[in-house]
């Protein structure tokens, strides 16, 4: 089932919550990017399975972070962590608190296994946003894909290695 745009009878109130859970996220972000560097390192290595995001310089890894997996971007569409049989179980709870929360306030989006819209981009910040907002995650990373997609991850933890 896809949807292409917020079905639901409360679609203002999801509009309204989503604005919020978007800027909770730029700030967690802005965060991140000064105190751990988030952006900045040459490297990067996540292993789903483990539910770790390693940033690397020449020197080695630099910073680890926990993360549960929360969706990618294909050409055409997104698909929830929930609903992607090749993720393992164990990294896509938060995913699964977020479909129950979708459920639970009648939004859609949060709901829908595979999701499209013009932006792909955007809305898999959208629905991220949505999911740090959700499962108190402390921030998010975008993994590119080589297939034209991207893989979004919620960050539990992070910190320096030593």
């Amino acid at each position: 089932m896809q949807a292409s745009a917020e079905a639901s009878p409360d679609a203002a109130k999801y509009d309204v919550w989503k604005e919020a859970a978007y800027d909770e996220l730029a700030g967690k972000q802005g965060r991140l990017e000064a105190d751990m560097h988030l952006g900045h390192w040459p490297r990067y290595d996540y292993d789903l399975v483990r539910r770790s995001l390693i940033f690397s310089d020449a020197g080695g890894p630099r910073v680890i972070a926990e993360i549960q997996a929360v969706g990618s971007t294909a050409k055409r569409d997104w698909l929830w962590a929930w609903a992607n049989p090749s993720f393992p179980q164990a990294c896509t709870k938060d995913a699964e608190r977020v479909k129950a929360f979708g459920a639970a306030h009648e939004f859609t989006k949060l709901t829908t296994p595979s999701v499209t819209a013009d932006d792909l981009n955007q809305l898999g910040w959208e629905l991220t946003a949505a999911a740090v907002k959700v499962a108190d995650g402390i921030g998010a990373y975008r993994a590119p894909d080589k297939s034209a997609g991207a893989l979004f991850l919620l960050i539990r933890s992070i910190r320096f290695v030593n």
